[in-house]
């Protein structure tokens, strides 16, 4: 199939949300509305053999990536625009994007970074046309020490999450991107700045003013 054929046509495998949320806690059961299902006889081909077939126009292949990777690719939406709706709507975009770019696809990257690229830029995005949706000093502070034992940690717990988020959300794009990847996708310093078109300097330059912003704004949670 040619790239203008292959453009034209309408993006298979579209998301599982059931099966791609399973990593974006606290969300639906990752099992919901599953039922029985048969892996494709392609299902073990490696990432490399699988996106060399789809950018040659197999659909069946590209639908075999974006099942292997919907839950990552949804997780890390999730975590860079903070709901449900703009993930699913960002990481959908993304997906169709990957889809008509797939016949310039030259393996320079593998297809995880190369799919974690196209859905940072995605959220980047929507993350630069939002107004500022956290006030300065909204991140809450610690409450006092309750005793009372395994509800209180968890309320502790559930309360110190979000106070996280709302730290999140207040640093730059750039930086909470650069926090994500690194911190809650385990990816290595080349590979991120691969996803977000940085040197590998600039990066660590990045991580070093989010973490230094988080440890302050997280202070009277340690």
């Amino acid at each position: 199939m040619d790239a203008r054929a292959h453009a034209a046509s309408p993006a298979p495998g579209r998301i599982d949300r059931g099966a791609a949320m399973a990593d974006c806690p606290p969300l639906p059961d990752p099992t919901d509305g599953e039922g029985d299902r048969t892996d494709p006889p392609d299902a073990d081909l490696p990432d490399s053999v699988l996106s060399a077939r789809a950018a040659e126009g197999d659909d069946d292949a590209f639908a075999i990536l974006v099942r292997r990777h919907s839950r990552s690719l949804l997780a890390l939406a999730y975590r860079l625009l903070g709901n449900v709706p703009d993930a699913e709507e960002a990481l959908q975009d993304a997906l169709v994007n990957a889809w008509r770019r797939l016949p310039d696809f030259r393996g320079d990257a593998t297809f995880r970074t190369w799919m974690y690229r196209i859905v940072t830029n995605r959220c980047l995005t929507v993350l630069r046309s939002r107004a500022p949706s956290v006030p300065l000093d909204a991140v809450p502070e610690a409450a006092a020490h309750d005793a009372g034992g395994q509800p209180a940690r968890a309320a502790e717990s559930a309360a110190a999450t979000e106070a996280l988020a709302q730290a999140l959300a207040r640093l730059r794009p750039d930086q909470r991107a650069c926090w994500i990847l690194r911190e809650l996708h385990g990816l290595s310093y080349e590979e991120i700045a691969q996803v977000v078109g940085m040197s590998e300097t600039t990066v660590r330059g990045r991580l070093f003013r989010a973490r230094r912003t988080l440890t302050k704004e997280m202070a009277s949670w340690r």
